[in-house]
C-alpha cells in the first residue's frame, strides 16, 4: 500500500509502541493497540486514482461525504456568484487531496483559525483553511482546505504559479477535515448532497 510520506513518522511511532508493549509483556494491551496502528497506516493511504480526465471536467479533490451545495458570492477568485460544493471527509478516508482541473495556481492564501466540526457551516468562516484559485482552460475555480474538529495540520504543496495537473497531489489535511470546490455560474453540478466521493474519480461539475 502506497503511504503519503507525511504519515511515515506516525506509522513508525504507531507500531514502535506497539513493539514496545508486545516487548514488555502487555499484551492485552498491544492487541488493544494493533488496531490502531493498522488505522494509522490506512488514513495515510494514497492509492493510485484513474479516472475520467478532460478541460471540460472539474473532478473531485477528496473523498468523503458531500454534505453542501450551496449557491454563494466569492469575491477573491470567482468574483461574483458561484456554486459552493463541501466535501466532509471522516477519519476513515483517504485524506490526500487532489486537483480538480488542469491549470495555474493564481491564488494561494492561508487564514489561521479554529478547530470546529468541519461539517458545521461556521467552519467555513472560522477555522483554520488553506484557499488555492486555479485558473483552468475554461474558466476559474477555488478550492479551500478547512481543518475540522481534530485536525490540526493542512499541508498544501504547491505555491502561485505552479502548473497544476488534474488528478494530481494538491496536498494533505491530518485527521477529519473538509475541501470546499467553488464554481462560477453556469457550471453543470453532477453531485447531489449526501452522495460519496472519491478524490481524482467523482466528476463533480461540468463545463458548459
Amino acid at each position: 500500500m502506497r503511504v503519503a510520506p507525511e504519515g511515515i513518522p506516525f506509522i513508525v511511532i504507531a507500531w514502535i509502541i506497539a513493539a514496545a508493549l508486545f516487548m514488555g509483556g502487555y499484551v492485552v494491551a498491544a492487541i488493544v493497540w494493533i488496531p490502531i496502528a493498522i488505522w494509522v497506516i490506512a488514513f495515510f493511504r494514497d492509492p493510485v486514482r484513474d479516472g475520467p480526465r478532460g478541460d471540460d471536467l472539474i473532478i473531485a479533490p477528496a473523498d468523503g461525504k458531500i454534505v453542501s451545495i450551496i449557491p454563494i458570492h466569492e469575491p477573491d477568485v470567482i468574483g461574483g456568484p458561484a456554486t459552493r460544493i463541501s466535501i466532509f471527509m471522516n477519519v476513515f478516508n483517504v485524506h490526500v487531496n487532489r486537483y480538480p482541473s488542469n491549470g495555474t495556481l493564481t491564488f494561494r492564501r492561508y487564514r489561521p483559525g479554529k478547530f470546529v466540526n468541519a461539517a458545521a457551516e461556521k467552519a467555513a468562516l472560522e477555522n483554520e483553511q488553506s484557499d488555492l484559485g486555479i485558473t483552468t482552460p475554461r474558466g476559474v475555480l477555488l478550492v479551500r482546505q478547512i481543518a475540522g474538529l481534530i485536525a490540526r495540520r493542512i499541508i498544501t504543496d504547491h505555491e502561485k504559479g505552479h502548473v497544476v495537473h488534474q488528478g494530481a497531489r494538491l496536498g494533505l489535511i491530518r485527521f477529519g477535515s473538509r475541501v470546499d470546490v467553488f464554481v462560477p455560474e453556469g457550471v453543470r453540478i453532477m453531485v447531489k448532497e449526501g452522495e460519496t466521493t472519491q478524490a481524482g474519480i467523482t466528476v463533480l461539475a461540468e463545463w458548459t
